[in-house]
């Protein structure tokens, strides 16, 4: 049987329905908190951000998913993947001045003797005095400065909010109105930015993404894809070394743990891998401040059988990346064939419910812990190794509600947004020009392996890392940062931005994510203040203000600020690289200090005997002179760099500042010298001495890459003039 309603009632339900809707609506509205910004993410992105729209007048709020700040700037990751310190300006720069003040601070020096760290490492500090800044730092301090920096601009943050992904994105056509936690906290803006690692806001809201990595034919590069077969790093087992059967030599007794059965596949071709993760573990070997490292609950050492024949092969790099940070602490990195990286075990992770994505972030512990209580107890562990791990163990003094384990995995990549501009190898690598810079990167392509697998000839092998440098920094587009036009109008991302994989290998270093989270927030302002979508922003305005806020937005390397010791104050005659000529492809770097100039050079240890590098030193008055190299030593650095100096006559090196390793070879018109750049220079740290020689007019000297294994490192030639 069939009820009809009357048509005046229908009509009645109508009106009053929407009545009531528009009520619970405006009343829900009024409910929650309103801002003109606001930042989904607890990274240091998010905090530049929101020092950016603050300083700029906005209301602006952090609603962090993280219970601490700074993401992995605060998490472990204390010695900085800086690439050039010279392309980092603006609020990135002042997060690493802030640093440097705090350990001007005699009472941060808890453990150690400031003046026994200083210049060790990664860009530790500048050698130029308006220029205070550290790139090396431990975790606690890195907290301090973020939120010591918020309480300073009193920016609001909520924390442990993580965003309801199902339910919590209001959008009206293209702009989002809110988003709502999963604790029910519902926060209203005008303009949103994504600061997160997993770029979750930018997906709820229907932004198109990327996860793994593209073929190499969608943008036309050579490194995104398939890298099987590629072994120019330091992260792949030597060929043919390395069993991966449970019973060597025999595929029916299974293959050990943590190997894949997959097929090689084809270089170059797509796939929905995403390079590994790790903590970046702070470990520290002061005897008051150390805990050992924990049992954790259901160790197995047979997971780390492969460790055991890397070891039998006679791989002894297992402390390279132990970078130290100031009170006799590390950064620990992933570092060889079988480290701290569980690879192929995160591949879900960027899209993963929240509860999967704990179990990975565990799964990754559970690994790492497991490694290292297995280095410091298992018998088959060298003797040499185990006697050195166990001098170190967790700081007491960090991650102090986590019993000093970081509290922020290594997220290298997750999701990438497909934006209005793709940033690609062709940008890192100096090919093409973002027509709208907001910000620069110029750290080496890089991604870490992406799998661990079985060779057609039956031996395990790793596959994805890659370390291709770039040849200067390079500008980062401001459409990488905001979404199509179609899908969102009031949203920047500044971390999972537009990128293709092998770019964003490049881009995702911290300093980077800090520039685009204050540029992601002077276009928010402006797009409010002309009530205009994100995309419409006025590229000139923005640029004008970026500037005048000390972004650094294009390079120019006869401008480049200097980041080492100034050529002014070294005696004698100096010519830095920006003067020599140049042939082959160099990479620029301040990764390393002490440096004169602006940066060095190095030749990515690839192309070995078609890169040079020549300097042409006019000389004031004949006569002898003592010829000085500059370098930068490291453990990866080329054992016999060729150094031919083109001479009138000679006389044998006579004085201590020859660097032992180098070595005259040949008595004619051309001296070569073989340096060994894994030793510290002995002269201040930065030069060695080649010898004594004379000179009419003109002194030539040229270093080559030929026939050298390790980088090989250029920075700048001293003559100091003898006594007749």
């Amino acid at each position: 049987m069939k009820y009809l309603i009357p048509l005046p009632l229908i009509a009645f339900v109508v009106f009053f329905s929407t009545i009531f809707s528009s009520i619970f609506s405006t009343t829900a509205l009024r409910a929650a908190e309103t801002y003109d910004i606001v930042i989904y993410g607890g990274t240091s992105a998010a905090v530049t951000a929101a020092v950016q729209a603050k300083t700029m007048g906005k209301s602006v709020i952090i609603v962090s998913p993280d219970k601490h700040l700074g993401g992995l700037s605060s998490g472990g990751l204390g010695f900085t993947d800086s690439g050039n310190t010279g392309a980092i300006g603006g609020l990135a720069r002042e997060f690493y001045h802030r640093v440097y003040k705090q350990y001007e601070n005699p009472e941060v020096w808890s453990w150690e003797r400031r003046e026994d760290f200083a210049n060790q490492g990664q860009g530790t500090r500048s050698m130029v005095h308006d220029e205070q800044t550290m790139w090396t730092f431990e975790p606690r301090i890195a907290l301090a400065v973020f939120n010591e920096w918020v309480e300073e601009m009193k920016i609001p943050v909520v924390r442990e909010a993580l965003l309801d992904r199902e339910n919590g994105i209001k959008k009206e056509g293209t702009r989002i109105i809110s988003i709502t936690t999963l604790c029910g906290k519902t926060f209203a803006g005008k303009q949103f930015i994504d600061a997160t690692y997993e770029g979750d806001l930018m997906a709820a809201a229907g932004v198109s993404y990327h996860v793994g990595r593209e073929d190499n034919s969608v943008y036309g590069e050579t490194w995104n894809g398939n890298q099987v077969g590629i072994l120019h790093h330091k992260h792949w087992f030597k060929p043919g070394a390395v069993d991966p059967y449970k019973i060597p030599g025999d595929p029916s007794s299974g293959l050990l743990p943590q190997i894949s059965d997959c097929e090689p596949g084809i270089r170059g071709t797509g796939d929905h891998r995403v390079q590994a993760y790790c903590f970046r573990v702070c470990m520290s070997r002061h005897p008051d401040n150390r805990i050992p490292f924990p049992k954790p609950e259901g160790y197995d050492p047979e997971q780390y059988e492969l460790m055991i024949r890397v070891f039998d092969d006679g791989w002894r790099e297992t402390f390279e990346k132990f970078d130290p940070i100031p009170n006799w602490k590390t950064d620990t990195n992933n570092h060889g064939p079988f480290s701290f990286n569980y690879i192929g075990f995160n591949y879900d992770y960027p899209d993963a419910s929240y509860e999967r994505r704990k179990e990975i972030i565990e799964a990754y512990k559970w690994h790492q812990q497991g490694l290292l209580y297995f280095l410091c107890t298992d018998p088959r562990v060298p003797k040499e190794i185990q006697d050195r791990i166990n001098q170190w163990g967790l700081p007491k003094d960090e991650f102090l509600d986590n019993g000093g384990w970081p509290h922020q995995i290594y997220v290298r990549e997750a999701r990438r947004m497909i934006g209005e501009y793709v940033m690609t190898e062709h940008d890192c690598l100096s090919r093409r020009t973002a027509p709208r810079p907001i910000g620069m990167g110029s750290y080496t392509l890089d991604s870490h392996n992406v799998r661990r697998y079985v060779t057609a000839e039956g031996y395990v092998q790793n596959e994805g890392d890659i370390g291709v440098g770039v040849p200067r920094p390079y500008s980062v587009d401001f459409g990488s940062l905001i979404p199509k036009r179609d899908e969102c109008t009031n949203l920047s991302v500044a971390i999972c931005v537009s990128a293709s994989h092998i770019a964003f290998g490049s881009i995702r270093m911290e300093p980077v994510f800090m520039i685009f989270g204050q540029s992601a927030a002077t276009a928010a302002v402006f797009a409010i203040d002309d009530d205009i979508a994100i995309q419409e922003v006025n590229y000139e305005k923005l640029r004008e203000r970026l500037l005048a806020d000390g972004q650094r937005l294009v390079y120019d390397r006869r401008s480049a600020p200097v980041q080492g010791v100034a050529i002014g104050t070294l005696s004698g005659i100096v010519m830095d690289d920006i003067d020599a000529e140049i042939k082959g492809h160099w990479t620029e770097s301040t990764a390393r200090q002490p440096f004169v100039g602006a940066y060095y050079l190095h030749d990515g240890n690839e192309g070995k005997g078609e890169k040079s590098v020549t300097f042409s030193i006019p000389v004031p008055e004949p006569g002898k002179y003592e010829v000085r190299l500059a370098y930068t030593a490291d453990p990866n650095r080329a054992r016999n760099v060729l150094v031919c100096i083109q001479i009138q006559g000679f006389s044998l090196p006579n004085n201590d500042s020859l660097l032992p390793g180098a070595e005259l070879i040949g008595n004619t018109a051309d001296v070569a010298v073989l340096v060994d750049q894994t030793k510290t220079p002995p002269i201040d740290r930065m030069f060695v001495s080649l010898g004594t020689y004379s000179f009419d007019e003109e002194a030539v000297i040229t270093i080559s890459n030929a026939g050298t294994t390790g980088f090989v490192i250029v920075d700048a030639v001293q003559l100091v003039k003898k006594s007749p």
